[in-house]
């Protein structure tokens, strides 16, 4: 979340200046970060593949991708975990999160490999908000802790 400041222009004929930082929810805002990954990880963002380190941002509508013996640890904005063991293929399609009412929503493909998560604040806060799919199956999710494998 980003803070704009907001001008207020006239009133009454004279002129008042005011700056209130507002919240803005900016599209481009990042869903979580990098915190932990061992070998090659990259992060695919608009088609364009970049190598991640502890610390990248994660956004909605990127894919991470674990190479062979490699792996990624993702806390996302609402203290969901994420953990992508070697040769792991994630999409998260959607997220959004408001940090002042814990509502929120989320979807993730697991593409391929193998994928543990701890849910966070969505999941308690929006139950049936947090969505997470495979190539056979979706899982919706109220609140858990639980591992998926995709061959």
């Amino acid at each position: 979340m980003r803070l704009r400041p907001i001008k207020l222009l006239q009133v009454g004929g004279m002129a008042a200046l005011l700056s209130i930082a507002c919240p803005v929810f900016a599209a481009d805002a990042a869903a979580g970060m990098v915190k932990n990954l061992t070998g090659t990880v990259s992060i695919v963002r608009a088609g364009v593949s970049t190598p991640a380190q502890v610390g990248s941002e994660v956004m909605a509508q990127d894919k991470i991708v674990t190479g062979a013996n490699s792996s990624v640890g993702i806390a996302l904005k609402d203290d969901t975990l994420l953990s992508a063991g070697s040769g792991s293929v994630l999409a998260l399609d959607r997220f959004a999160f408001n940090t002042t009412t814990y509502e929120g929503s989320m979807s993730l493909r697991i593409l391929k490999g193998t994928l543990r998560a701890i849910t966070g604040l969505i999941s308690h806060h929006s139950p049936g908000a947090m969505k997470f799919s495979t190539p056979t199956a979706t899982l919706g999710i109220r609140g858990t802790d639980f591992i998926v494998d995709v061959p």
